[in-house]
């Protein structure tokens, strides 16, 4: 992440796809010279790296870009684990249906693939993830089976029989959130292109077709309102964080 011809974007935590974006004619004036090192901060097979290899695809096959997309997996900086969003989902839902958030026994994994692993060998009794790494192992003659989804409204694709939280009487929704980081000496011009870039590939019939599959929902906000999302968010996780006894008033 230091120089300006090889840039690392990092993917931070979603089956809600938060993608920054905006147009700007000024986007066309930088493009990368080399290969982009695009980074999933986990284990291959997970939400991270799905979203991370997804995006590669449909920007190479409909030629939205010059240079490739070099999809890289770094385990250990990811949603693997205690006060993640994927702890933070579980604490809430245990806190509706009127248990204490923190009695609940939270096993991290390294990512979305290691969590199914595990489940699949009888070493866990559950997991809470996203909907793109959960839709692949269920269907006719698995042995898992879909609890709820945390969405408002049941999901598309392979999910689409699975009730939610509320239906089930749970009053509870949470969205796992995925955004595209880049880093922080990244020039305006740079994050501009990167922006127009998604922009485009969010409009195409490949990404549609992708997303509508893994159960995702688009959600893309551009680059300062994502950035005060975040700040909402770490405000919101505050109180969750400080209930499971990893946060200090």
């Amino acid at each position: 992440m230091t120089t300006l011809s090889l840039k690392r974007i990092a993917v931070l935590a979603l089956p809600m796809a938060a993608l920054a974006m905006t147009t700007s004619a000024q986007a066309q004036e930088w493009t990368p010279s080399k290969s982009i090192e695009f980074i999933a901060p986990a284990n291959p097979g997970g939400g991270w790296d799905t979203l991370v290899r997804t995006m590669s695809r449909v920007i190479q096959q409909e030629s939205l870009a010059d240079e490739s997309f070099a999809a890289i997996n770094v385990p250990g900086g990811g949603g693997s684990a205690p006060g993640s969003m994927d702890h933070i989902s579980m604490a809430g839902l245990a806190s509706a249906a009127g248990m204490e958030a923190s009695a609940v026994n939270y096993i991290p994994f390294s990512g979305g693939g290691d969590a199914m692993t595990n489940l699949m060998g009888g070493h866990i009794e559950a997991v809470i993830g996203g909907a793109g790494e959960a839709v692949g192992q269920l269907g006719e003659g698995s042995q898992l089976r879909a609890l709820g989804v945390s969405s408002e409204e049941r999901l598309g694709g392979g999910l689409a029989d699975v009730p939610t939280y509320q239906e089930q009487g749970y009053d509870y929704t949470f969205d796992i959130w995925r955004g595209v980081m880049g880093a922080p000496e990244m020039p305006e011009e740079a994050v501009e292109y990167y922006e127009t870039l998604f922009a485009e590939m969010l409009e195409t019939d490949a990404w549609r077709e992708a997303s509508d599959q893994l159960g995702w929902i688009d959600a893309y906000q551009d680059s300062e309102t994502f950035g005060a999302f975040l700040d909402e968010q770490q405000a919101q996780f505050s109180s969750v964080l400080t209930d499971l006894g990893l946060l200090r008033q």
